[in-house]
């Protein structure tokens, strides 16, 4: 046993495990021990320092706070002081030195005021800021050491001066003062309608401005006219502006080389129109006819193409009845039914009676939107027996033409050779009324938009009975649809009486099939006719 023991004994020897080096590692562990114990005590000690020198702060700005706000408020409390002792001092200070007071109410007597401390009048040459400094010293004098105002007793009354004491002394007044002379005398201020007694203004009273030496029985606005004729001269009235507007288009029609006289009749007439269109003043027919729409709005529309574009010259005019039911048949060409509107426009125009061509149409024409409502104001109808008879019967002036639209969109290389005019319809009409059939050949027609092919697939789609193709169409766009300016020359023959063969005749299909050959050779030779003597397409 003893052995052992010295092995151990010399084992931790060896290891270097000595008392001494036992007792230090003990010492250092205590230590780490008691260092992180004190660890946490020492964290809340340095927070509460903190703490604590935060609220020390606070408190020393506090403090300093407070002893610099100390001043101001003083300042503050002296400066609201003055100010209201200022107040306190305009009020109780009378206009000028020496004035007696007024009593407030009729028969008691006001307290006199006695002499007091008033600032003085300042004349007006002086400037504001000498008048300011010069209000000021008077101000400064009138407090008393401590800042304050020393008190006065409001007067009962103020002092009113008159209006020739203001004027004499140059002093400044206010409109307050000469309301309150007003409630209290009586007397309307000046320049205002005087009131009942016993009434009061309620509207806020603001300050005026010097008032210079006026005569009493002067005019406060001297040389400013009345309202009224401020009024009559700076605002025309309707006879100035017409004379205005009359005299401006008299220079814009010399400008343009127009006769003013023409020019004043158009615009004279528009202004007629544009009134009766606004009360209702017109009348539309059974068939849907607006003669005062056609007349001075729907025909001078197409009056600048007729003349200036197209050149339309007219022959045959007389051939057309003054009065009475007739019926003219016309040949139908130029992509776009041109012609018939030339041919309406001709006929009121040149014609001494200047009739309406009453068109007969076909159902497409009616179905457009828009189309069909102008066609139906100025004078179209339906292309069908009834409403044909119809107007034939009242005395109208009815337009045909036949050929429809295989006439209309059939190719330039086929141009002037008609088509056929289908069963006769139109020569029926006129058998059954009796009215005489007036052919009418029209040449230039065919050159304003010349077919050279069509998109029968996109006539389909559209329901169109074609789709022209053009020279300018659809290449330009829109600006294919200018017409060219070819020249027109419109002729009417000489009519195809139908009375003395009578009514029943109408139920003959030989001599319906008759009449309406004889008419359309009559046309065809005509157009060969006009063609020979066209001197060229445009001229």
């Amino acid at each position: 046993m003893a052995t052992t023991a010295k092995k151990a004994t010399t084992t931790k020897a060896a290891a270097g495990d000595t008392p001494a080096k036992r007792t230090t590692a003990r010492k250092t562990s205590t230590r780490k021990a008691a260092t992180k114990k004190a660890a946490p005590k020492k964290a809340a000690t340095k927070k509460a320092a903190a703490k604590s020198t935060t609220a020390k702060r606070a408190a020393t700005k506090k403090a300093s706070t407070k002893k610099a706000a100390a001043p101001r408020r003083g300042a503050l409390a002296a400066g609201a002081a003055r100010a209201s002792g200022e107040r306190a001092k305009r009020r109780s200070t009378p206009l000028l030195a020496g004035a007696t007071t007024v009593p407030s109410t009729p028969g008691v007597a006001a307290e006199p005021v006695g002499p007091r401390e008033t600032i003085p009048v300042v004349p007006p040459e002086m400037g504001a800021a000498a008048q300011e400094r010069e209000q000021g010293r008077e101000r400064a004098a009138a407090t008393t050491a401590d800042g304050k105002h020393r008190p006065r007793p409001r007067p009962a009354a103020k002092a009113v001066p008159s209006r020739k004491a203001v004027a004499r002394s140059g002093a400044r007044t206010t409109s307050a003062r000469t309301t309150s002379a007003a409630r209290t005398t009586g007397a309307a201020p000046p320049g205002r309608p005087a009131k009942a007694a016993g009434t009061t203004s309620s509207a806020a009273v603001k300050p005026a401005r010097a008032l210079k030496a006026v005569p009493d029985d002067a005019p406060l606005l001297a040389g400013v006219p009345a309202p009224e004729e401020t009024t009559r001269s700076v605002a025309p009235g309707v006879e100035e502006l017409l004379s205005a507007g009359i005299a401006a288009v008299r220079a814009a029609a010399q400008a343009a080389g127009l006769s003013a006289e023409d020019v004043e009749r158009h615009l004279a007439s528009m202004l007629s129109y544009v009134r009766r269109r606004v009360t209702g003043d017109y009348s539309v027919d059974e068939f849907g006819f607006d003669e005062d729409f056609t007349r001075h709005f729907y025909l001078p529309v197409l009056r600048p193409l007729y003349r200036s574009w197209f050149r339309v010259e007219v022959r045959g005019i007389e051939n057309i009845p003054a009065t009475g039911g007739g019926l003219v048949v016309a040949n139908h060409s130029g992509t776009i039914a041109m012609d018939s509107l030339m041919t309406q426009v001709a006929v009121h125009d040149e014609h001494p009676a200047h009739r309406h061509l009453r068109m007969l149409g076909a159902d497409l024409v009616f179905q457009t939107p828009v189309v069909g409502q102008i066609a139906r104001k100025s004078g179209s109808t339906l292309a069908a027996n009834p409403d044909a008879e119809r107007l034939l019967s009242n005395g109208e002036l009815c337009g045909v033409w036949p050929e429809g639209f295989k006439g209309v969109g059939k190719p330039f290389s086929e141009r002037y050779k008609l088509q056929r005019f289908g069963r006769g319809g139109f020569v029926s009409a006129a058998l059954r009324t009796g009215a005489p059939i007036i052919p009418c050949s029209i040449v230039g027609a065919e050159e304003i938009y010349p077919i050279i092919g069509n998109m029968k697939a996109v006539a389909r789609l559209l329901g169109a009975p074609y789709a022209p193709i053009t020279p300018t169409w659809p290449l330009l766009g829109p600006l294919g649809l200018v017409p060219l300016p070819s020249k027109w020359i419109i002729e009417f023959g000489s009519p195809v009486e139908t009375a003395d063969l009578g009514p029943a005749a109408a139920d003959d299909p030989m001599l319906v099939f008759d009449l309406t050959d004889q008419v359309r050779e009559t046309i065809q030779q005509t157009l060969y006719s006009l063609l020979m003597q066209r001197r060229s397409v445009f001229f």
